[in-house]
């Protein structure tokens, strides 16, 4: 068997083959009251506890799939002189620390990848870096195990994505270069940076885009993925032959909890989906568009009523679970909130998410999903090979406060085709 792992996602519930995930480290815990806005989360996490939940859920991760960390991948491809080179003087550029460089450079693979992630200390040697209020020169990606968003399999390619803030970009550039020089990954990325050339128009996360089926993609334009990122990815697909399908989701840009489409829609079986339903369903001021490809050519752009019948149309007609229950409307509200709607498939109707949104996990009991509590996967006392449907809970009360699900802190690198 090969050691090199070939990108080949072709929907969102085949069954899971290879995963990139990035345990929260001390860049989680180097965070205070005064940089949190600026980390992008609303409350400090507790490390301790964020880790042990995490312990659960790549336990339960590397039962199913071949499970890569981040922190490995870096370290691989930082051990080419050349590589390590290229990205230490991107970073040190697009970051306006040049004079990291040499210091960067100075350290072996695995220390340099740590810094890179956890943050640079700033050495307190002139008058102005004495007075800055800042600890850090080259600040932490406190956002970083949240792997979904710096990069999206596609079919055979990576898409790297723009991100709507310029904090999180280094994980960007992380991830490109893992991606184009990691000798046990085959691959091609598409970056919407071009030559250094930047569209301050263009911005694109992962966490908005649903490979729903070969010829269909999801997306959720709002905070984070703009109008002008998906009209990048069309100009891409208009490059390609055949006939492809976009659904395009509008997002509110308030609250925060609505920042992805993944955190409102998510498929959890060949023909069940878990969404939000007054949003989905109900929201007549947040459009959903239709855009068909047809060999280089844009066909159609046009409205639809929602994501369920635009996909009812194109032959996936989906039964929707009900993030939060159908039964009561703050519950709901509660669950989402705490990323009730966001999971992530392992297989046609195996899925992985939190046990806190306990209406949810009913709602998914009641419509055929075994639940199966993480500790018995990882202990060995139930295999998931018994079941046909299940949903498996991780505790996730601290990851969950940090704005992400299950699906959110993986990078699906390889799935199994899905028998439609």
């Amino acid at each position: 068997m090969s050691d090199i792992t070939e990108i080949d996602v072709r929907s969102e519930i085949g069954t899971l083959e290879a995963v990139i995930i990035h345990p929260p480290g001390n860049e989680v815990q180097n965070m205070i009251p005064d940089n949190v806005e600026r980390a992008l989360y609303s409350d400090i996490l507790n490390l301790d506890v964020a880790s042990k939940d995490f312990l659960q859920f790549s336990g339960v991760l590397e039962k199913v799939a071949k499970t890569f960390t981040l922190l490995d991948l870096l370290t691989d491809i930082l051990t080419n002189a050349k590589v390590k080179k290229r990205l230490i003087t991107n970073i040190c550029a697009y970051e306006k620390q040049e004079v990291l460089t040499d210091y960067l450079l100075s350290l072996e693979p695995a220390d340099l990848s740590r810094e890179l992630v956890e943050g640079v200390l700033m050495k307190k040697n002139t008058l102005t870096k004495f007075i800055s209020h800042d600890r850090y020169i080259l600040p932490p990606l406190h956002n970083f195990f949240y792997m979904r968003d710096a990069s999206v399999s596609i079919l055979d390619d990576v898409l790297i994505s723009k991100m709507a803030n310029p904090v999180r970009e280094r994980e960007s550039m992380i991830m490109e270069a893992i991606f184009d020089y990691h000798p046990k990954l085959k691959t091609k990325t598409v970056n919407p940076i071009v030559n250094g050339r930047r569209d301050p128009d263009i911005t694109i996360e992962g966490g908005d885009i649903l490979v729903v089926r070969d010829d269909i993609l999801c997306i959720g334009v709002g905070g984070r993925t703009t109008t002008q990122g998906i009209d990048f990815i069309i100009r891409k697909l208009r490059a390609q032959t055949g006939r492809r399908h976009i659904v395009i989701q509008e997002l509110p840009k308030t609250p925060e909890s609505f920042i992805h489409l993944d955190m409102v829609f998510t498929l959890i079986d060949k023909d069940t989906c878990m969404l939000y339903e007054p949003l989905i369903m109900r929201s007549h001021k947040h459009r959903t568009i239709h855009v068909i490809i047809d060999n280089g050519k844009v066909e159609l752009i046009e409205e639809r009523r929602n994501i369920i019948e635009t996909l009812k149309h194109l032959g996936m007609d989906l039964k929707p679970m009900i993030c939060g229950g159908s039964k009561d409307s703050y519950a709901q509200e509660r669950e989402q909130w705490h990323s009730g709607a966001n999971f992530l498939a392992v297989g046609p109707g195996k899925v992985i998410g939190y046990a806190r949104n306990v209406y949810t996990i009913e709602e998914m009991h009641n419509n055929g999903f075994e639940v199966i509590l993480s500790e018995d996967v990882i202990n060995g006392k139930t295999n998931l090979d018994d079941y046909a449907k299940y949903v498996v809970t991780i505790a996730g009360n601290e990851l969950s406060r940090g704005g992400g699900g299950a699906r959110c802190m993986t990078m699906p690198i390889r799935r199994k085709a899905v028998d439609w």
